[in-house]
């Protein structure tokens, strides 16, 4: 196993737990791994720009304030990944997703992708992008598991 620790960014949905899987099967195989993840409170993420910065009439300033100081989050966690994983799930547009992913592989970082097979002809160009395109959390331990073997 190497020894080096990397930093792996979740990033997707936040509706199911992929994330949760994803760390106790990496934990579970003694991976040396740091994870990190947007904000996963639906609520807070979307209603932090007016608590923090004050109210908004129109929704449309009330979304850009949030999504900007997500952006702080989001933006330094992926710059500072060892390699990024995306996941979009099978209930909602993430149009957020979409974005990291292309923000990581502008950043040249490593990008696996995580969805069913219903998205493949949605995602193929952002799936062309990544390194890997899994199917299951436990494909996305495996990858790991791979690339950090000695």
């Amino acid at each position: 196993m190497s020894k080096q620790s990397w930093n792996i960014y979740l990033s997707g949905e936040i509706h199911s737990d992929w994330r949760e899987r994803i760390v106790e099967g990496a934990s579970a195989a003694g991976l040396p791994v740091n994870f990190s993840a947007p904000i996963t409170d639906h609520e807070a993420s979307d209603m932090c720009g007016v608590r923090i910065l004050g109210d908004e009439q129109d929704t449309f300033w009330r979304d850009r304030k949030g999504a900007s100081i997500n952006a702080i989050r989001t933006s330094s966690l992926i710059s500072g990944a060892d390699a990024v994983v995306v996941r979009f799930g099978p209930k909602y547009k993430q149009w957020n997703a979409a974005f990291d992913a292309g923000y990581a592989a502008a950043l040249n970082k490593p990008l696996i992708t995580l969805h069913d097979e219903d998205h493949d002809h949605a995602l193929k160009e952002v799936d062309a992008a990544a390194n890997a395109t899994a199917r299951t959390p436990d494909q996305v331990v495996e990858v790991l598991r791979y690339v950090m073997a000695e």
